[in-house]
């Protein structure tokens, strides 16, 4: 297990999905082609919505949604206005995966080098494909004892934002959040 004690580490509040997507946004300006994010959180923390956002900066082709059922979506670049082209997006889901064989079987590092691959639930499974990568571990508020019928998509969520590896050495996270 990697010591992530000195890695750089920033939070931030999302009081609503537009602050869920701008994280992302903000994330986009950091990302580039080969990076690794894996997204943490239970039901309704955020993960995908974040990935729209980031999504939606990069630039990339189709809409950014739960690739639950199909475990993988892959959303090549689009040319920017000045012709060039970023990276593309490998969102995956591994909530449905047994184990390291079966994200292995993905092919994955085929396309790391060249695209951004966020991978939701893939806390215990992911961090085998690259020393370098972001931890994103997403709470959501949870109803609780004296109210049982709150609604469990308001509220305020947060992320903690934790770069692994000498890709991140260097990067503020917590400038990137005050943004």
């Amino acid at each position: 297990m990697t010591d992530t004690t000195s890695t750089p580490q920033a939070r931030v509040d999302l009081p609503d999905a537009d602050a869920a997507r701008a994280l992302g946004a903000a994330l986009a300006a950091v990302l580039r082609a080969g990076d690794l994010v894996i997204l943490t959180g239970d039901l309704g923390a955020g993960k995908t919505t974040l990935t729209q956002g980031l999504g939606a900066a990069l630039g990339v082709r189709g809409h950014v949604a739960s690739p639950t059922f199909i475990v993988a979506r892959e959303h090549p670049p689009l040319p920017r206005a000045d012709g060039t082209v970023g990276p593309g997006l490998v969102h995956v889901d591994a909530y449905r995966l047994g184990g390291l064989d079966e994200l292995d079987a993905l092919d994955l590092d085929t396309s790391l080098d060249e695209s951004v691959t966020v991978v939701e639930w893939g806390r215990g499974l992911a961090e085998a494909l690259t020393e370098d990568r972001l931890e994103l571990d997403l709470e959501r508020p949870r109803g609780g004892v004296d109210d049982p019928d709150a609604d469990p998509e308001a509220g305020t969520r947060h992320a903690t934002l934790r770069g692994v590896g000498p890709r991140w050495a260097d990067v503020d996270l917590a400038a990137l959040v005050a943004r």
